[in-house]
């Protein structure tokens, strides 16, 4: 078997528990590879942190949610499952905890694991006749403001009908696994990570009946920057970057062709994770 590791960058704990981790599969007969940026390990092979997908039965990730959203890009065209291990606190995505990291190794060397999939989205910037860019986010795709920009008027076009205009500070549309991250502070719906749809929410609407709306993820979804006077308006993918975006372009949001496949934790599940991180059931006392 092979095993890559991609680590969370410039993280001393992360550098630590990925030399440990490597001496540990070297001893078993295991192929190792791991991110170069990571430092050298003394174990494994070193590669570029994008080949490693191409070299792996299964990819380590080390670190917290964003660099589990960081590792999914990179592996979600090539099949590979992911590992997510949290080195800090209970992540929505890196579910195994590093107590918990060698048991869970011994489990997915004898092949005894499950696996998840999680869908992701297809994300295309359209300005007139140009295909700006196109590109794949598994929690979120995002159209915010500056600081001091106005309000921005967001056309919704669902399969090919015009559904509503939403003025708002921005807009969030976002996979069932990123209805926990950004769309949830902006009030949308907590959506179970297996079901088969996509979130659009609205950030701080300024009309009350602005609300969010979850479609099914085998929709069309066209976002249009209609207001006049637009600047400082930008589109951020899983929280990277920040495309600048211009009065009409189009945002064209469709389920992407490959999804994630996440191992899950045989140790703890999505509900127990939810209940941890949002602090429900305190108090609760069982008659």
């Amino acid at each position: 078997m092979n095993i890559g590791i991609i680590g969370k960058l410039n993280s001393k704990e992360a550098f630590e528990m990925s030399c440990e981790l490597a001496s540990w599969l070297a001893e078993r007969d295991v192929t190792v590879y791991f991110d170069n940026e990571l430092g050298d390990l003394g174990w494994g092979n070193s590669v570029d942190r994008g080949l490693i997908s191409s070299l792996s039965d299964i990819v380590v990730v080390l670190g917290g949610d964003g660099t589990f959203l960081a590792a999914a890009r990179l592996v979600s065209e090539s099949d590979i499952p992911l590992l997510g291990v949290n080195l800090g606190r209970l992540g929505f995505l890196t579910e195994i905890g590093r107590e918990e990291i060698y048991p869970m190794m011994e489990q997915l060397l004898s092949g005894d694991f499950e696996i998840e999939e999680r869908n992701m989205l297809s994300v295309t910037i359209l300005r007139g006749d140009e295909r700006l860019g196109e590109f794949l986010v598994l929690n979120d795709a995002v159209v915010n403001k500056g600081a001091v920009a106005r309000i921005i008027d967001l056309q919704i076009v669902l399969d090919g009908s015009y559904i509503t205009t939403f003025k708002a500070d921005g807009l969030i549309i976002s996979t069932p696994t990123g209805s926990t991250a950004y769309s949830l502070s902006a009030g949308g719906p907590i959506v179970y990570p297996t079901l088969p749809v996509a979130i659009i929410t609205p950030i701080c609407p300024h009309i009350l009946t602005n609300r969010p709306l979850v479609v099914s993820n085998k929709s069309n979804i066209k976002v249009k920057i209609s207001a006049s006077d637009i600047t400082d308006v930008f589109l951020t993918l899983d929280g990277r970057g920040g495309i600048p975006l211009r009065k009409g372009d189009v945002i064209e949001v469709v389920k992407a062709e490959h999804s994630v496949k996440v191992i899950k934790s045989p140790f703890i599940d999505y509900i127990r994770i939810l209940k941890a991180k949002l602090s429900w059931g305190e108090g609760y006392v069982q008659e």
